[in-house]
């Protein structure tokens, strides 16, 4: 499937926020801090928002924080809203539920685009079973391990070192660093996020 490959910190200052696709850097060296504008040489100028440019910039914000193409999280929503629940909370757990998210949340990966090439190279293993699809999605009880070469990756290391030190790992996943293994144990819920959206502007916007 395509993938985005232009420069991902104009995305952050398209949306105005962090979206962490770059790693450390979004933690040491952002643009965003200086340049707090979309970009473009028209970035500086204010533009009033109506309500669907709003909705437009919370469905683009979701969609590049889990890099998913927009047929992809157009299967996504269909998916969501045919759940029992809130179409948008379906939303956010399906997305949430990915296996290269979980890597990243677990704190394997420096950002989810790290983490969708380790899941791509064949790295990882659900159940003792390979599994080379990022989009692959995890059940309460999967194991989640990793080749035995991999416990020697200096960038997973160093992934893993800076996230028990900066990002908690979410409740509805168990982590053993020692064993490099990762259990799920629950369900996502939408207070379990590491950022903000505004999920009904999303469902707004394709209800139309």
């Amino acid at each position: 499937m395509a993938r985005y490959t232009g420069p991902v910190c104009r995305l952050c200052r398209r949306e105005g926020m962090k979206l962490f696709l770059k790693g450390i850097r979004c933690y040491t060296k952002c643009p965003l801090e200086k340049k707090n504008y979309p970009p473009g040489m028209h970035g500086r100028i204010r533009r009033k928002l109506t309500p669907y440019s709003i909705q437009l910039r919370e469905k683009q914000k979701l969609r590049r924080i889990y890099g998913v193409l927009e047929k992809q999280f157009s299967l996504y929503f269909e998916r969501a809203s045919r759940l029992a629940g809130p179409t948008g909370e379906n939303l956010l757990k399906l997305l949430e539920k990915r296996l290269d998210n979980v890597l990243y949340r677990a704190g394997f990966a420096w950002s989810r685009p790290h983490a969708r090439q380790i899941v791509n190279h064949g790295h990882v293993r659900v159940n003792d079973r390979k599994v080379d699809i990022p989009s692959f999605e995890v059940s309460v009880g999967d194991v989640i391990t990793f080749r035995e070469k991999m416990r020697e990756n200096t960038d997973m290391l160093t992934a893993l070192e800076f996230s028990q030190a900066n990002r908690p790992v979410p409740p509805w996943l168990s982590v053993q660093p020692e064993e490099w293994t990762i259990t799920i144990t629950g369900e996502p819920t939408r207070d379990m996020l590491d950022f903000t959206v505004q999920e009904h502007m999303i469902v707004e916007l394709y209800s139309k």
